[in-house]
């Protein structure tokens, strides 16, 4: 079995991305890995360069900014990334710059691959979600957050980066040029399997001023100038305070964000018995804990029992 590894990244520095942390999570997993390495504003080409791993190999790309409208830029890039993983790997494992694995849920997610390696009905593999905000010590507690995705794919040529590369797509018949954006109303929805595995996101925790300063920048992949001037606070620092709900993590962190976490250099604190969660989702959790069932919930995917 052979596993491919890819993500994308650009001013990791500046925006203060655990990329590192992301990659060397899931290295041990992946017989190579692809970073494609958008033109940056520092020295994000020498950071990836300093994890010094054979089984890392970049590729330099250059972002089309002009690509303004539902993050389809992110999948773009996504796909030049994906496109580069060797022919002869099964799988294909998706990283973003701000997720990281834990080490204990390795033997789950090799055992997994292994499993459904020779099950072609299998697209991809699915992964729980823990979102962290603020600080290391909170996970985000509303439904507005996805509670998973897929993040292990086949090395199927038909399958694509989709939206703003949140998730996966595939077409039977349709195979698309190096960089290309994909054709949503052509495209099917994965089937995947769901694992015993979590990503802890970390996008929603760094320091204010980088967090503020990405919010600024990021926002532009989603709308026009016009847009973001209406409507992205321009501050110093970001506010952490706006936020409806947490909830108190309880369990530990990967082996390899120890480092980042132990320099944290900013204080955050939520009073988790004080929820502002909207009257919709706090019906939705009544729903779920009553009845098992959980409803209106987003899936970008078809779950295989």
């Amino acid at each position: 079995m052979k596993v491919s590894g890819f993500t994308i990244v650009r001013n990791a520095i500046k925006y203060d991305y655990p990329v590192v942390e992301s990659i060397t999570s899931i290295l041990p997993l992946c017989d190579e890995f692809i970073v494609a390495v958008g033109s940056s504003d520092d020295d994000t080409l020498k950071l990836i360069q300093s994890i010094n791993s054979p089984k890392i190999r970049i590729v330099l790309t250059v972002w089309d900014e002009s690509l303004r409208q539902g993050g389809k830029l992110l999948a773009v890039e996504t796909q030049k990334a994906f496109q580069q993983i060797s022919p002869d790997a099964d799988w294909s494992f998706y990283i973003q710059a701000d997720e990281v694995v834990h080490e204990k849920y390795h033997p789950a997610i090799k055992q997994a691959m292994k499993q459904w390696k020779d099950n072609k009905q299998v697209d991809g593999l699915l992964f729980n979600y823990l979102h962290f905000y603020g600080s290391y010590a909170y996970v985000a507690d509303a439904y507005n957050w996805y509670r998973k995705e897929i993040r292990i794919v086949r090395n199927n040529p038909n399958i694509q980066s989709h939206g703003d590369a949140q998730g996966f797509r595939k077409s039977p018949s349709l195979t698309l040029p190096e960089g290309e954006g994909i054709n949503t109303n052509a495209t099917q929805k994965l089937n995947v399997k769901l694992i015993d595995a979590y990503v802890y996101h970390y996008g929603w925790v760094k320091d204010p001023q980088a967090q503020q300063r990405k919010q600024e920048t990021f926002h532009k992949m989603w709308h026009d100038d016009n847009w973001v001037e209406q409507n992205v606070v321009k501050a110093n620092e970001f506010d952490y305070g706006n936020i409806d709900s947490l909830k108190k993590f309880t369990g530990t962190h990967p082996e390899v964000m120890q480092k980042r976490i132990a320099y944290k250099s900013w204080a955050f604190e939520f009073d988790t018995s004080k929820s502002k969660m909207k009257l919709k989702y706090r019906i939705r959790r009544w729903i779920e804990n009553t009845f098992g069932v959980s409803i209106g919930e987003y899936r970008n995917y078809r779950l295989l029992k």
